[in-house]
């Protein structure tokens, strides 16, 4: 459907000038997939702004807008582990690790692993791809067949829904135990 927006509007603007905004944010992110990802969200964000918006230096802004979007990501995906750190964590060895430590680290690891076989199979496949294997968003997309936002979606959701899974106590601590000593019963009490 057509948009009803004059040829002046900041939308016409943005769709003119789409290749040069795209091609200015990958050199100054030095990355494709996130130039590419930021315009889309740019576009969404320009699409919803009323026509009669008036501004100054419109291209200027449309790059703001789209760079801001790009930085706000980044920030998002500092925030989270790459495939490197996760396979670090998981294989990682600690020889003065006490055997407490080494069973809530395992409980982690399950409850991660529980929470993965919760999302659908596809978006396992995505989460993995993206985090695990790091590969590029438009990799994936080709994949299975869909664009690089549904696959930004869905590893956000994948990601979304395992933090949640965590944090709601899908980690059970394990019992302090001294060793060589059982766990006391109901009539003896802690200090036996």
């Amino acid at each position: 459907m057509r948009d009803s927006k004059p040829d002046g509007s900041l939308l016409s603007i943005f769709l003119e000038r789409y290749n040069d905004f795209r091609s200015q944010l990958k050199r100054r992110l030095g990355s494709e997939d996130l130039a590419h990802d930021a315009m889309q969200e740019a576009f969404l964000k320009v699409n919803d702004l009323p026509a009669s918006s008036s501004i100054q230096q419109p291209a200027a802004y449309l790059f703001r807008v789209a760079l801001n979007i790009a930085e706000d990501q980044r920030r998002r995906d500092s925030r989270l582990l790459t495939g490197v750190e996760i396979s670090e964590l998981i294989n990682m060895t600690d020889e003065a690790a006490d055997p407490a430590r080494i069973a809530q680290g395992r409980s982690q690891i399950d409850a991660f692993r529980r929470a993965l076989r919760r999302l659908p199979e596809r978006t396992q496949q995505i989460l993995l791809a993206a985090r695990v294997h790091e590969l590029p968003h438009a990799e994936i997309a080709r994949r299975y067949g869909v664009s690089e936002r549904i696959v930004s979606k869905e590893l956000k959701r994948a990601l979304e829904h395992c933090a949640r899974e965590l944090d709601a106590g899908g980690v059970e601590e394990p019992p302090q135990r001294h060793p060589g000593r059982q766990a006391p019963t109901q009539d003896e009490g802690p200090w036996r």
